[in-house]
């Protein structure tokens, strides 16, 4: 039998690929050697660490039934699963040219668009019961991420 998930989970790994999304932004403007490039990175790094919060929001407004788990863990086995999927499917660690701001704008819509493919996977892992169309609240978040970073570099170019 599969392991299915619920919102609150989801939810979890949401806020950690946010996470990781902030550090990703912070770690490349310390290397980007530009004082408004860096400006903009650390703009998108608080745009991650809003977003955290927005999913904080919508996980604390999941029903008891949307939280509630449906096998037995008490190692929390599953969480830490669901953590290592978001440390290692999204933002990644991965070489890029972290002096150029294409390339770093570049990397991070392929994470956004990563996110979104993986979110939509995890739909499927998680019963209507246990809050399926919640996810979709997480995936048009990620779609807003990446109208911003098409924005920006659509800008870099003129």
């Amino acid at each position: 039998m599969a392991y299915e998930f619920n919102a609150d989970e989801i939810f979890e790994m949401a806020k950690q690929i946010e996470r990781n999304g902030s550090k990703f932004y912070r770690d490349a403007a310390a290397g980007i050697g530009n004082a408004e490039e860096e400006k903009m990175l650390l703009e998108l790094a608080e745009m991650e660490d809003d977003h955290e919060k927005r999913f904080a929001k919508m996980q604390s407004d999941l029903t008891p039934k949307e939280k509630e788990q449906n096998v037995f863990d008490p190692e929390g086995d599953a969480m830490q699963y669901l953590k290592a999927l978001a440390d290692h499917r999204v933002f990644f660690e991965k070489e890029i040219d972290t002096s150029s701001m294409r390339d770093i704008l570049k990397a991070a819509i392929t994470a956004e668009k990563d996110s979104i493919v993986f979110y939509l996977g995890m739909k499927d892992v998680v019963a209507e019961s246990l809050g399926k169309e919640r996810i979709d609240g997480i995936i048009k978040e990620e779609m807003s991420h990446i109208t911003t970073l098409t924005r920006k570099l659509v800008a870099l170019k003129r």
